[in-house]
Parts: C-alpha cells; structure tokens; sequence
C-alpha cells in the first residue's frame, strides 16, 4: 500500500522542486557528520521548525535505514502502530517501507501492531521524510506511530526496538519526532522546554517523562523521545548534543504564544 501525502501544500510545499529546493536551503553543507543512533526533529510547518530539522540532519550520516518514531496526534489506530509494507509518497518521490525491519520490529515487542490507520492523516512522521529523501534517496524507512504509554511500556518498545535493531544488523537511524512546548509565552516555553531538554542531556529517559508529566510541559512527542532514548541507551549511546532550539516566536515575532522546537543527536 502506498500512503499518500496527508500535509503536503500545508506544513511543506506539494510541488517536488519547490521542496527539494527549500530542504536545500535548510541543510548547513560545511556541517561537520558524524554517525548517531538517534536524533530528535520538530515536526512543525517548514516556515517554522524546518531551520531546527536542517540543521539537526545536516550534522548527521543518514544510514539506509531509518527508524520514524511520531505521536499519534488523532488518536485513531493501534498505541504503536507500525507502518510495515508499501511505500510512503512525498512530493519528492517514493520511500520504500523495509519490510523485513518492520516485521522483526512487531516481533520484539507486545505493544506493537502493524496498523495504517493510525499513519493515515498524521504529519508527525511525514514532514520528516524529505529531509531524509533528500539527503539519502537510497533510504528505507519503517514509521512508527505511537499514543500515550507508561514509562514501563515506553522502556519495554524502546528495548524491543533495540533488540530489532541489533537482530537486523545493519546501521539504523531512529529519529524521535517532537514538538515542545505549545501556546505558551516565549519566557515560559524555553523555562520548561530547558528542563525536558536537561533529561535528554542526561540521558535519562524515565526523568524525562516524569519532568514533562508533573511539570505540565506540551512536549507532544515525549513518548517517541522517551523510548528513543531506551532504545539509544542499549544500543550503547552516551551522550546526547543540543544543536538547536527555537521558538515560532522568532519566525512570526508573536513572543506571546509559541511553540518550540528542539532539535538533538543521541550518540
């Protein structure tokens, strides 16, 4: 099954060289890479978080497998909901679905469903594909949706996706995608969005979705992070790097009520 576009024309441009062209402008070519095992991207409209995603990407080596963990802002479908066959469309062209991934990944964990439905309309996981189309066009992918979890779910994917990984045996990329905090004033976004950021820092993952639950902090991806986090952890990850954070207030200039954008490596 190919899954078209569901956001193309609104939080990116729908016409395939208008869009190559606008990730171009995104992308820091003189960015020193490096191999990670994980980085978390904002999925907001290009205007707003596309700077953030760019620049996160750019500092990266994109492996030929990549791993889209996205939170199921609609509610529809399976509490992680894989994406396991078929392509995915963008502007940009097709994105092959690594089937053999994904059917390792359904088997490493009780959670997990193969499910399209939860990926229908959702654009968490889609407005991070043309970056990595365009960086690498080889590239598969295996989406996966998720909707609220415990922090004991959460670690028991996130080691299930580890596991997969290390059964697969090849180089995969897992990206986290998460907005931070929304509709608050640009002071009090970047307070809390700092103590959620701290956690990734720390690697700490349960910290992290403690910080966001009893802080009252709108990080809508925390899940997807939190278990990239678990999963990075196994895989033998150490360290995490900030490389950008912003707010819609710097492109709109309306410091009142904004949503930021985080964007790390996980390595």
């Amino acid at each position: 099954m190919n899954r078209k576009p569901a956001v193309a024309g609104q939080f990116y441009p729908d016409n395939g060289r208008t869009l190559s062209s606008l990730v171009q402008s995104m992308i820091i070519e003189t960015a020193e890479k490096r191999d990670v095992t994980a980085i978390v991207s904002p999925h907001a409209g290009y205007v707003y978080s596309g700077g953030v995603a760019g620049e996160v990407f750019s500092k990266i080596n994109i492996p030929n497998d990549v791993i889209i963990l996205g939170p199921n802002h609609h509610g529809v479908g399976q509490p992680v909901a894989v994406y396991a066959s078929g392509n995915w469309e963008t502007p940009l062209g097709l994105v092959a679905i690594n089937s053999g991934l994904a059917d390792i990944v359904l088997r490493q964990s009780r959670f997990m469903a193969n499910d399209v439905t939860a990926h229908l309309h959702e654009h968490s996981l889609e407005v991070q594909v043309p970056f990595i189309q365009h960086l690498n066009p080889q590239c598969q992918i295996v989406p996966i949706c998720v909707s609220g979890l415990d922090y004991t779910s959460c670690r028991e994917v996130g080691l299930g996706l580890a596991q997969a990984i290390k059964e697969y045996g090849r180089p995969v990329l897992i990206v986290a995608s998460t907005d931070m905090t929304h509709f608050e004033s640009q002071s009090s976004a970047q307070k809390k969005d700092q103590l959620a950021i701290d956690r990734i820092l720390a690697m700490d993952p349960e910290g992290l979705l403690k910080a966001v639950r009893s802080r009252g902090i709108t990080m809508c991806g925390v899940i997807p992070t939190t278990i990239a986090l678990v999963a990075a952890i196994k895989l033998g990850a150490t360290k995490a790097e900030l490389v950008k954070y912003a707010t819609s207030g710097d492109v709109a200039g309306d410091y009142a009520r904004v949503v930021g954008y985080a964007g790390l490596t996980i390595y």
